[in-house]
């Protein structure tokens, strides 16, 4: 894993700065603290960068990136990793290959070689983003993995192409624009963005599963975006009925997810493996320590309150598996201490504290001398385990059960998701049209967040407000979703589509995965979400998912032999920090967060959002006649308020092209 940069200019008479591609190497040091090298194309106006976090090929000098091959035609840069690659090296070198590295990047440049881009991207198998530049073609592909575990940043300005792994490496650039969207800002209040969005105006992200081509055309460039996979779950009536042996389903979940564990357990340094209660991470845990012969490492999150903590069945797990098990106990006001710097990696809002919570463990994962760890994400999104998946199942899945089940269904749903209920689940069913007319309900995963909108428009500035007063948000996202991959399919099946093209990418993978890990130079590897497993998952029946009341059914049976029979038999819990209206030391931080980014003078200065309004979520947070869930929605708005403004002060009121020299000066990272 490591952090890559590049620049495709206009005219190929103007070559890159070469210490620009340095500096914007040097903001992410964080990414990839190993080494750093750049490289410029002479008469192509192009120039690449790469920070190193050494995994595979430790030989720093050896496997400097980026890489340009032997016939100097191609240039990459390469963040993330390749699974399954000394097969494919040992297939291209019977083919005559010859590799000048151990590293796992070197195979997409001869694989390019030989099969070109679309059969290149069949055989790439893992979490990885990278750009390539064809000089014969005068072309560069930004090319993401296929559920956007790896970041991928890009923005056309007036001089050419400027790509990054975060939003602070373009912003290293002096020519890219620091400013907020309108649209940007309303949907970081909100939570949920528009796919391939980001705040800032005119600074996109390259969709998960896509390829966005830059070629250079008459003096001028020309920008497209190709989809190469998609989340593609079968037509409802292609699935068999109830009666259906599950045994061959249970199976083949275990077949595959063992071997998605064993190529993430490859690596030239140690691998642990993250642990929470739940069954996703107890089972990598269970598998990788079957897979290994010796004792994994596990890093498990602890709370101070015992409605979110989860130490108890995570040391049941540790134990059962001989894992070395270190805990890393938070109390309320360590969250908040830390969430200015968390929104520094971030990039964007967050609206519960778990970012924080995982960005404090990486930086024991790393003081603990781990670079890489295995992760549970992934599990909820193939086999159905979040509440809002029970939700629409219960409502648009099953409306041929008798009153007195559904009933009994409904019940069960108000009881145990209560802690959700305002940040995970709605407070009150929300409807969007456009939605309803895209893909016939409006799914409960966007219901939260969406229904803030009517909070959210009154706290911005009213000089921007006028621009979104009109703003459909429901309507930006759905727009964005591919109607081929709806038509047809089960609820289920269309709701978890929606959550992994909005949740998934937008929040679990970036502010709970990728950035906060690699903010301390700790590589992420989530097992789930091998795209192998994944295709096996969207073939499982629905009702093998969700089987009663019981979710992630077939995936309990293929680990019941790992799992304590606590864990088999528990229901799914939301892993989420405590929020702030739970304990006074938390709300007290908040509140001194607040003086200083939500004062007047600083929220004037800024620009996005309206005081008074500030004022009156405030009043409205602390004031007794507030529900419950009502206040689990307050605390997300005022996670939101306070993260537009940190953001602000991050990327827009500092000089960030100056902070980045400053820091390869520091790092003595030069051209």
């Amino acid at each position: 894993m490591c952090g890559i940069a590049g620049i495709f200019n206009q005219r190929p008479s103007e070559t890159p700065d070469a210490q620009t591609l340095v500096n914007m190497a040097a903001i992410m040091h964080h990414r990839g603290p190993d080494g750093f090298g750049y490289k410029i194309v002479d008469n192509t106006g192009v120039g690449f960068s790469h920070a190193r976090l050494t995994i595979i090929d430790l030989n720093e000098e050896r496997a400097r990136q980026p890489f340009v091959s032997a016939d100097g035609n191609l240039m990459l840069a390469h963040n993330g990793e390749f699974y399954d690659f000394k097969r494919i090296r040992a297939d291209l070198t019977a083919q005559g290959a010859r590799f000048r590295t151990k590293s796992d990047s070197e195979i997409v440049m001869h694989l390019y070689q030989r099969e070109g881009l679309e059969e290149t991207l069949k055989h790439l198998r893992g979490e990885f983003a990278f750009g390539l530049y064809d000089q014969k073609e005068d072309s560069m592909y930004l090319v993401r993995d296929r559920f956007g575990v790896k970041p991928l940043y890009y923005t056309h300005t007036d001089e050419g192409v400027v790509f990054g792994s975060e939003l602070k490496v373009l912003f290293a650039h002096p020519s890219v624009k620091r400013k907020f969207s309108s649209e940007g800002l309303f949907h970081q209040l909100i939570q949920v963005m528009v796919p391939g969005s980001t705040a800032f105006e005119g600074i996109h992200q390259v969709p998960p599963g896509h390829v966005v081509k830059v070629q250079r055309k008459e003096g001028k460039l020309e920008l497209s975006e190709i989809k190469y996979w998609d989340v593609n779950f079968p037509q409802e009536s292609e699935y068999p009925g109830d009666e259906v042996d599950e045994q061959p389903y249970i199976d083949g979940v275990r077949k595959h997810l063992l071997e998605a564990v064993q190529h993430r357990l490859t690596a030239d340094v140690p691998v642990g493996c993250y642990l929470s209660g739940g069954i996703d991470s107890c089972a990598i845990l269970g598998l990788s320590a079957a897979g290994t012969q010796t004792s994994v490492k596990a890093f498990t999150i602890g709370f101070d309150s015992s409605e979110y903590d989860e130490t108890p069945i995570a040391q049941e797990m540790a134990e059962a598996t001989g894992a070395d098990h270190h805990i890393m106990r938070l109390n309320a006001d360590d969250l908040y201490d830390h969430f200015v710097k968390t929104i520094w990696h971030t990039e964007r809002t967050i609206y519960n504290t778990l970012g924080v919570a995982k960005y404090l463990m990486s930086q024991q994962v790393n003081q603990a001398d781990y670079k890489v760890v295995l992760t549970g994400e992934g599990s909820d999104e193939l086999f159905a385990g979040y509440p809002a998946f029970r939700k629409d199942m219960f409502l648009h899945g099953l409306d041929h059960l008798p009153e007195g089940e559904r009933k009994a269904w409904q019940e069960l749903l108000e009881k145990n998701n209560k802690l959700v209920k305002g940040a995970m689940l709605a407070r009150e069913e929300y409807v969007s049209a456009a939605f309803n007319t895209k893909m016939g309900f409006t799914p409960s995963c966007v219901q939260p967040w969406l229904s803030v909108s009517s909070v959210a428009l009154p706290l911005i500035a009213k000089d921007r407000r006028s621009a979104v007063e009109d703003y459909d948000p429901g309507k930006a996202i759905a727009d964005t979703l591919d109607e081929d991959m709806l038509i047809g399919r089960h609820p289920l099946d269309r709701a978890q589509y929606v959550w992994i093209k909005t949740m998934l990418e937008g929040q679990i993978l970036t502010w709970g995965g990728d950035r906060v890990d690699m903010a301390n130079s700790m590589e992420a590897r989530p097992a789930f979400l091998d795209h192998h497993l994944a295709e096996y998952a969207f073939t499982v029946p629905p009702h093998l998912r969700i089987k009663g009341n019981k979710e992630k059914y077939v995936l309990r049976e293929a680990m019941k032999g790992l799992l304590p029979e606590t864990l088999y038999k528990r229901e799914k819990f939301a892993f989420m920090a405590p929020p702030a209206h739970t304990d006074p030391k938390k709300w007290k931080a908040v509140e001194k967060l607040a003086e200083q980014f939500l004062s007047k003078e600083a929220v004037e200065e800024a620009g996005l959002l309206d005081f008074e309004e500030v004022q009156r979520t405030f009043a409205k947070h602390e004031s007794d006649e507030v529900s419950i869930d009502e206040k689990v929605q307050l605390d997300a708005v005022i996670n939101h308020m306070l993260g537009v403004q940190i953001m602000h002060h991050h990327f827009v009121k500092t000089d960030v092209p100056a902070m980045a020299a400053q820091r390869a000066r520091e790092l003595d990272w030069h051209a």
